[in-house]
Parts: C-alpha cells; structure tokens; sequence
C-alpha cells in the first residue's frame, strides 16, 4: 500500500495528519498525490463550490510594511489610493456581482485597521447591501477588536478575512510593523463574535514546504474552514519583485496536501490564479473547492462568467460552504 493510499485512509477515517506525515506527503509523485487530495475533496464537500468577489473599498497609503503589498506606503507602487469608497458604489458593485450568480461579496480594506468612525460608515454600507441585495457578507477590515467585529455583525456580516500570510517563523521576513499574534488575536477576536473566519496566505514569498504546512496547521487548530490560497505575483516596486513565480503543478502539490490537512475545508484559490497558464483549473481537480473571482484588489483577475462557466465544465455547484 503507498505512502498516499495510507495517508488518504487516515483522513477518511476521521483522523488528522501530523507535521511530519504532511512532509512525507508533499514530496510524493504529483498525479497520484493531485488525485487522492480530489478524492478526498468529493467524501468530504461533495461537488459544492465557495464562489465569491471582492471590493477594495479603500486603497492605498497603508502603514504596514507587508513585503509583498502594492499598498503599502513603504513599497513604491503604482497602485491607486483613495479613502473609503461611498456606499452607493459598494452596495451597486455588491448588486452587479449577485445578479452573475455570486453568493459572498467582501469588502476588504487598506490599513492596519479600521477607524470606530470608518466600522460604522462600513456598517451602514453592509445593512443596505444586506437589505438592497441579499448577498452574504465578508468583510477584511485590519485588526479590528471584538466590540468592532460584534457592530459589525449585528449590521449583517458573516465572515471576516484576516489572512496569516505564511507561517509563525517566516512572518517576521514579510511583516515587522505588526506580529503574528496580532493577526490570531483578531482571528480570535472575530470568532469571539460569533463570526466565521476566512485566512488562509500568499505562496512563493520564499518560504519552504515546511512553511507552508505550519500554516496550514495552524489554520486547523484555529478551526478555520475558509482557506485563501494565494499565489504572489510580484509588482514591481515590491521588495519581492524578483521572486520566481510558481509554476501549476507547484499550486496543485500545495492544494493537494492542503485538502489531506483540512479535509473538510473551503480551499480557495484567490490572487494570482490569473498568472496560472491554465487558471487554476488543475488545482480544482487536485483538492480545491473555492475561489475569488472577478479582479482582485489591485491587480485583474478572471471575470465571473469565465468562472462559472469553468465550475459547470467542472461539474461544480456553487454554494456557500461552511457558513
């Protein structure tokens, strides 16, 4: 019986995967390792599949110093920079992207964290979205506290997006102006509040495999099944510029042993899928059930009705998953 066959029946009998046997597991040959992890994604989430879009409701000028971010005021970027976008553009965007199909709509946000004053602004934006439109709600609003998070909630969000980015060792490489535990904390903080949490993080920083399956740990001992697998595209003006982007089968191995980890999880390919030669399409048949879709915060991404025809093709239903 192979490595993987062993791994794959650990999972489906309830059981989790340690640190070493993801190890083992991430240098295992690709197609049978692409194929089990699909297997597994079908026991465990059938064919349901987390679509949702994005709104950069307020762009630029950040004080955080994030390595790989065209917003930061410390990287010279070309990205825009704007204040809080009104909310009549943000409840008409949320609008135009229900009517394709879409079920979650997320605002995100530039900036360690919101203003009290700018969480209320965003609240009533949300009550109209949630009252107008009907979408669901998520919201990527910094390091926000419980009080701010419950305010929130009560407006009509379900889930926050707070991404780790890598893992606890290689943070510090990325980010210095605020900490890792700051990051659990506002995690913790959301699901205080009674909300669902989406976090996931940015592959191709210069982390290792090793890296990248702390993090997924993480992740699942925070009990989070909202999973952002990004890919970075280094902008110029970055510190990352020059990173080697990752080839298909570098994602599909990293999706794949990211379903054995957090097998019932929404695994959500989001930035940089575009760069993909073949837009990710591979990786929804090697573990992944989610994905953004339509542009991303600063850079374009893969329209809504590309995507939907693609979950068709793929014999996908869009749902919302692990609401």
């Amino acid at each position: 019986m192979s490595y993987i066959t062993n791994a794959s029946e650990k999972v489906l009998s309830g059981k989790q995967l340690e640190k070493g046997e993801a190890l083992e597991l991430y240098s295992q040959p690709l197609e049978p390792l692409c194929s089990a992890a699909d297997e597994l994604r079908r026991h465990f989430c059938a064919n349901q599949f987390d679509i949702c879009t994005i709104i950069n409701g307020k762009s630029g000028n950040c004080s955080e110093d994030c390595k790989f971010c065209a917003q930061s005021a410390h990287n010279h970027t070309c990205a825009a920079q704007y204040p809080l976008l009104p909310a009549d553009e943000i409840v008409a965007h949320a609008a135009k992207n229900h009517e394709q199909g879409v079920l979650r709509y997320s605002i995100v946000t530039s900036g360690k964290r919101l203003t009290d004053a700018e969480v209320d602004e965003m609240c009533e934006a949300i009550r109209r979205i949630r009252r107008e439109v009907g979408i669901s709600v998520c919201i990527s609003f910094g390091l926000l506290n419980e009080a701010q998070y419950r305010r929130l909630k009560d407006a009509g969000v379900t889930r926050v997006h707070n991404n780790l980015e890598t893992s606890r060792r290689f943070f510090p490489q990325i980010c210095t102006t605020h900490t890792y535990e700051d990051k659990i904390g506002a995690i913790k903080a959301a699901q205080a509040a009674g909300l669902t949490v989406c976090s996931g993080g940015i592959m191709g920083l210069g982390e290792t495999p090793e890296d990248r399956i702390d993090m997924a740990i993480t992740l699942r001992d925070l009990g989070i099944k909202s999973i952002p697998v990004n890919m970075l595209n280094p902008i110029p003006g970055t510190p990352l510029e020059k990173n080697t982007k990752l080839t298909v089968e570098e994602m599909r191995r990293i999706v794949a042993v990211y379903r054995f980890l957090l097998p019932d999880a929404s695994i959500r390919l989001a930035g940089g899928r575009g760069l993909l030669t073949d837009k990710g399409e591979s990786c929804f048949l090697s573990g992944a059930n989610a994905a953004i879709s339509g542009d991303m915060l600063t850079t374009s991404g893969i329209t809504v009705k590309t995507d939907m025809a693609l979950l068709d093709k793929l014999g996908y239903q869009a749902g919302l998953c692990n609401e």
